[in-house]
């Protein structure tokens, strides 16, 4: 009897044994999946804002080279810093797409929005692709796209660049942070495509104050030096 007992007793201790690592498993898999989908592209739900300003000439150039032209942007009047978007962000990571098919557009408002950001295809994607993750409507969407670049100084340097200039990335990004009080180094950061100066990214809270971003400072361009083309007429 005893020997009974105690095979039967053996026998359970080695079944929790062998049960607790799936158990552990199905525990970490769960809360990974709550981790993931606790506000994964949840329209609203998210930490803080980037706004994206690109070097129009840069743009413009890489894409003579590709062998297209944007005929509003490139072909118009002069552009020198353009708002690329204003993109929901999370700590880690992003939304995006979060309304499948997105609200459609008002024309009326892509009209509206190209003295800032002068292609409308790219006013239609960033609404379905960032707009829809902002949790507005798109009318609010846009105005906050407006006050979040109204709240933002270019540096005098870089509104009427005649000639191509060699930049380093840290001096591109020290001329915004001395045009914009408050501003620090955490909060923005400069990108780069090949040798080009590609954006300026500046980190936003929801209403619009400079905060601190670790991992959009993370992506910033490591090229000792850049070019800025010089802007250009039609």
């Amino acid at each position: 009897m005893f020997h009974s007992r105690l095979h039967s007793f053996s026998r359970l201790m080695i079944s929790l044994v062998l049960a607790l690592p799936l158990a552990a498993g199905l525990v970490s898999l769960t809360g990974a999946a709550q981790a993931q989908d606790r506000r994964q592209n949840a329209p609203g739900e998210f930490d803080f804002y980037v706004l994206s300003l690109s070097w129009s000439p840069s743009f413009c150039e890489e894409a003579a080279e590709r062998g297209g032209r944007s005929q509003t942007q490139c072909s118009g009047r002069p552009y020198a810093f353009v708002v690329h978007g204003l993109w929901p962000q999370y700590e880690n990571g992003f939304p995006e797409y979060c309304q499948r098919p997105a609200p459609r557009l008002n024309r009326s408002i892509v009209s509206s929005m190209l003295d800032l950001m002068p292609a409308p295809g790219l006013i239609f994607n960033e609404w379905d692709k960032h707009g829809t993750c902002s949790g507005l409507a798109d009318r609010s969407y846009f105005e906050t796209i407006r006050k979040a670049r109204a709240a933002i100084k270019i540096p005098a340097e870089y509104l009427d660049l005649s000639q191509a200039k060699t930049v380093a990335p840290a001096e591109v990004e020290e001329a915004f942070i001395k045009a914009n009080p408050g501003l620090s180094s955490a909060a923005v950061s400069v990108t780069c495509n090949r040798t080009r100066l590609s954006e300026v990214r500046i980190c936003l809270s929801k209403d619009l104050q400079f905060r601190a971003c670790e991992e959009i400072d993370r992506r910033a361009c490591r090229r000792d030096q850049v070019t800025m083309p010089p802007i250009r007429g039609g």
